[in-house]
């Protein structure tokens, strides 16, 4: 086999490659976040809430659906065009790190957002709820299995 042709070869797999972790990884991702978290099983299901405090966490749960599926919807126009980018110039150009760059403002905003909703939900609560809460959060933020 020639030089060349070895390496295009070797370019070719590794476009492929690339690719296919970062479509992967962002599938794996979006999937991540329809799971149901133990946050809201441990709210809904132990903490006894009044019939007040279900409202209130019901209206920021509603206005939160809202927010994480735009963000999601974001994250996965920005994977779409990380796919046309690599598919169109099978390199690490300026359009497929405008595309990373995409998804990952979209994801850190995410996170944001869910923070900034967690906090909302805790305020809510009284002080042993909150004391429960809280516990959960860490563990849920700190279990290696998340």
């Amino acid at each position: 086999m020639s030089f060349a042709r070895g390496l295009l070869i070797t370019v070719v797999l590794s476009v492929v490659a690339a690719f296919a972790g970062a479509w992967g990884g962002a599938q794996y991702i979006v999937s991540r976040m329809h799971d149901e978290p133990p946050l809201h099983e441990m709210v809904h299901e132990k903490l006894r809430l009044t019939a007040e405090q279900d409202r209130r966490i019901a209206g920021l749960e509603r206005d939160f659906a809202v927010r994480r599926r735009a963000l999601e919807t974001e994250m996965r126009a920005a994977n779409a065009d990380l796919a046309r980018a690599i598919g169109q110039e099978h390199a690490y150009s300026p359009a497929v790190q405008q595309a990373v760059d995409r998804f990952h403002r979209a994801m850190g905003q995410l996170q944001k957002e869910t923070i900034l909703h967690v906090l909302a939900m805790r305020q809510v609560l009284t002080p042993e709820q909150a004391t429960r809460f809280d516990d959960t959060v860490v563990k849920a933020l700190t279990d290696e299995n998340t």
